[in-house]
Order: structure tokens, then sequence, then C-alpha cells
């Protein structure tokens, strides 16, 4: 059976307020608990990447993780089973973003054996970063379906923030597994060893530079070297603030890839930073005509005052109870003219 029963609001259960009423104070609570996990979550994840935090606090780091994702799966089942089309919500594209939030951890947790290449677990961890995109599905449900729309700078200032956010935490995570992991400790040590192996095998030259020795990683799509003084991204925070230069300035700064794969990531970003640098424009220009001149939106800003926007705005006002706000949206132009005729 595809489709979850719904009844009115004023007979749901609390749990089913908890995932389908937007104006219900369980369903606000229970998205800042999500919102707040989403947030730690993600700090945890650039934190992860710098040493020797991460060596020193490994434990520490794997319990805010399960944590977070055990929050992600209530909120992930709820809203499964409350969709009112559960197979179209599981293949939707909100849905596909709430399971990738969950499921890299639960199969790093199985352990399984063909997830046991370095490669496959690096691409497990930074897929879990898509997780951000679920706190900017929570802003935009919020602002359609609540009544947050009343004060339009202020929803305009949250979009904005949220983008932001996003941005800059997928960019620099890409950054940082795609090309700084090519320099890790890890990648490193393994080059090293293994060139070390090769040179046993066969010796150097009696007059082979001292470089020859020493390994040195290469862009595996190009070929071209990446020298010491070039390692930038050796951390996601540390690609924070290359992301944070690149949006601002639409340059490279004092930091810039090497790789094919970075730089395909910076020219995205750049154009990433463009659209933000337009949509702030925006904003500030609004906020301006308001508070500076006097000015007030125009109708054309506004959305369309449609029965449902009407009646969601008396309920959140609490002019009537929601089970009279169903009963109201079954009635016709005519029956709420005469209704109201006499008040």
């Amino acid at each position: 059976m595809n489709q979850a029963v719904h009844s009115s609001p004023a007979d749901k259960g609390l749990l089913e307020l908890m995932f389908t009423e937007p104006t219900s104070n369980i369903f606000q609570r229970w998205v800042g608990v999500i919102n707040l996990a989403i947030l730690i979550s993600c700090l945890s994840l650039a934190g992860e990447t710098v040493e020797p935090y991460a060596t020193e606090h490994a434990n520490l780091f794997k319990l805010i993780e399960y944590f977070a994702v055990f929050f992600f799966t209530i909120d992930y089942l709820g809203n499964l089973y409350f969709a009112k089309d559960r197979v179209k919500y599981f293949f939707s594209f909100w849905g596909l973003v709430d399971l990738i939030s969950i499921l890299p951890t639960y199969l790093m947790i199985m352990n399984l054996t063909a997830l046991q290449g370095s490669k496959v677990l690096r691409v497990l961890r930074v897929v879990r970063v898509l997780r951000v995109l679920k706190m900017a599905r929570i802003a935009l449900q919020r602002i359609s379906e609540s009544l947050e729309t009343s004060n339009p700078i202020l929803t305009n200032l949250k979009i904005y923030f949220i983008a932001l956010f996003s941005v800059v935490m997928i960019s620099s995570t890409l950054m940082y597994y795609v090309e700084g992991n090519l320099y890790s400790a890890e990648a490193l040590a393994t080059g090293q060893a293994a060139l070390d192996a090769q040179i046993a095998a066969n010796p150097l030259p009696a007059d082979a530079p001292p470089e020859a020795s020493k390994f040195m990683p290469l862009d595996p799509i190009s070929g071209n070297p990446i020298p010491e003084d070039k390692r930038f991204y050796t951390s996601i925070p540390a690609a924070m603030w290359w992301c944070i230069v690149t949006l601002t300035t639409t340059g490279y700064g004092d930091m810039f890839p090497l790789t094919f794969g970075g730089r395909v990531i910076a020219g995205v970003t750049m154009l990433l930073g463009l659209v933000l640098f337009g949509i702030l424009l925006n904003i500030v220009g609004k906020t301006i005509m308001v508070l500076l001149f006097g000015e007030q939106m125009t109708d054309e800003d506004q959305p369309s005052a449609t029965r449902e926007t009407i009646l969601k705005l008396m309920v959140a006002r609490h002019w009537i109870s929601a089970k009279r706000a169903d009963e109201l949206v079954l009635l016709s132009e005519e029956d709420i003219k005469s209704r109201t005729h006499t008040l």
C-alpha cells in the first residue's frame, strides 16, 4: 500500500504531528533538533580531517556521528511512514538525500568485505557531507508551509546563509577529498613505501638527484606533479578558507588547486559565488529600500492569497481551529459567502 492514511490535524497523534504538521510545536522542536544534529555532524566531519585531533579524539568523532545518524534515521523513517505516497517519497530527490545522510554510516558500521578498500571508504565519508542539503530541505519546507514569509527580508537572509553554509561545506569537502587526499599522510606513506620497494628492485643511477628517491604525488588525470609547497588542502577547515576567498573574490587567492578535478570544483564554486553574490545584493537592496526610504514590498512580491494560505494564516493566529479550517476547505465559494454575510 503506497499511501499513508492522513487524518485532520486535530485527530493526529503526537508522532504524526511531529512529521506532518509544520504549525505544531512538536514539529518545530523536532526540526530544531535535526538542524542542530546536521550542524554538529558537519563540523565533526571537518574536524575528522585535522591532525592530531582526528587521532586523539577519534572515539569522540565516532560517537558524534552515531548520535547524529540516530536522529537522522528517526527522521527518515518518520517522513517515509507518514508520506502521502511512500514510494514516491523514497525515490524523490529529497527522499534520496535523507537516505544518503544515513546510509554511508551504516555501511561503514557493517564493515562489509567489499567496503574494505580505502577508496570506497573515502567515497562513503565524503557522501556524508550531502546531509547539509537536508538542512536546506527543512528550511525550504518551513518557508513554504509555515508563516515565516510574513517578513520577506528575514526569509531571504535565512535562505542566503543556509545556501552559503551548504556551498562552503560541500565545496570544501570535495576539494579536500579530490585533491587533498593525494598528499594526505596516508597517501604519502603508501606512495613512499611503493617507491622504496621499486628502488630496492631497480636501484637509481649514482648521479640521480636526491629528489628521485622521494615520492611525488601526481594528478591521476593530467599526470602533473604536486610539489610540496603547493599542497594546500591538508584538511577540510583549510579548504574552507580557500572556499570563502573563492566565493567572495571569484579568484583563487593564496590557495589554488593544481589537479584537474580540483579546478573543476573551483570553477563550479566560482559560479556559485556569483549566484550567492546576486542573492545578497537583492537582499541588501530591498533592506535599504525598506529601512531608509520606507518603501514596502509590492503586491507583486507577495504570494497569491489562496484559500489554503488564508486558512493557514487564520489557524496560526488561533482565529479558528485546524479542524474548522479543514471543514472550510471543503465548502464552496457560495457557502462561504453566505456564512460570512451575517458576521
